[in-house]
């Protein structure tokens, strides 16, 4: 029986509830997953999530870092010393030597030729755009196709910024019960530059810091002088001037809205190398809201 506690997804924004819902969804299949998104992003907390939201959440759920292996697992192995119906989580697969991933791939082959199902629910992670490997040829398409049934993409910390102050209440308030000291309470003028800040590091580096202002300030109040360096220096996105919780201020002259919004659809767009899903996500938009609002304004152009 796994006695793991269930992982805790936290966000609120619409992007974050997207991938819950299909996350949920997808738990329920037996069906192969590759998790994509940044270092940091919590690919491994859910694929812990995945793992309790399945029928196979009384099973084990195994962890195997991929960085440099040379030999794949003995899955059959494990599989008859009482770890079979669980999981397999495969973190930083794009880092497999060639030789692992043909040993991999032949794992994975004697699993799903198993006659009641495959032994092992496979939940593969990366940072790395698998699909470019394999056109570069430093990964197998084989591999790459046995994986990739359903791809779960984490959104960066800096394109679900909204979610920062129930982030903030969730890493503060274990670290606080963690080093069994009283949790500190932030400013608002805190908060607000923690929303500014772009987070490189993601929900690694968040939390890092929460735990740093447990550790540092406990019972005490975090205001602006508090925060590191990096992130009291760090700017509002060129053109938009902050003001409390709204993050733009409105020019006294006014603004043509729909030229604005037609501009922020084309640096979305922008950004997203042409990717329409991703700049939707950018905006807090569904897919299709953003092309209607796309084709709305190439219409008036």
């Amino acid at each position: 029986m796994n006695t793991d506690i269930e992982p805790v997804l936290i966000g609120e924004s619409p992007v974050m509830r997207r991938l819950l819902n299909a996350a949920k969804v997808v738990a329920a299949t037996d069906v192969n997953v590759l998790l994509l998104g940044e270092s940091g992003s919590g690919k491994e907390t859910l694929a812990r999530a995945l793992h309790c939201w399945s029928p196979r959440a009384s099973g084990s759920f195994l962890r195997l870092h991929c960085a440099g292996l040379d030999e794949a697992p003995d899955l059959p192995a494990i599989c008859e010393h009482g770890q079979a119906d669980g999981t397999l989580f495969l973190d930083e697969v794009a880092e497999l030597t060639p030789r692992g991933q043909a040993g991999l791939l032949r794992c994975l082959e004697q699993l799903e030729g198993g006659r009641n199902g495959p032994a092992l629910r496979v939940i593969a992670a990366t940072a790395q755009d698998l699909g470019v490997l394999v056109e570069e040829g430093r990964f197998r398409r084989d591999l790459y196709h046995r994986l990739c049934v359903v791809p779960l993409e984490l959104p960066p910390l800096r394109e679900r910024l909204s979610d920062i102050p129930l982030l903030l209440d969730h890493f503060i308030t274990g670290a606080a019960h963690e080093h069994g000291l009283p949790a500190p309470q932030l400013r608002a003028g805190a908060v607000r530059l923690l929303k500014r800040y772009a987070w490189p590091g993601n929900l690694r580096e968040l939390r890092n810091i929460c735990e740093r202002l447990v550790i540092l300030l406990p019972d005490g109040v975090v205001t602006p002088s508090n925060l590191p360096a990096e992130i009291r220096a760090a700017e509002a996105p060129e053109g938009m001037g902050l003001d409390g919780a709204l993050g733009f201020r409105l020019p006294p002259n006014g603004i043509d809205l729909a030229q604005l919004e037609g501009e922020v659809i084309r640096q979305a767009l922008t950004m997203a190398e042409g990717n329409k899903s991703r700049a939707a996500r950018l905006l807090g938009l569904s897919r299709d809201t953003f092309l209607y609002r796309l084709r709305k304004h190439l219409a008036e152009a």
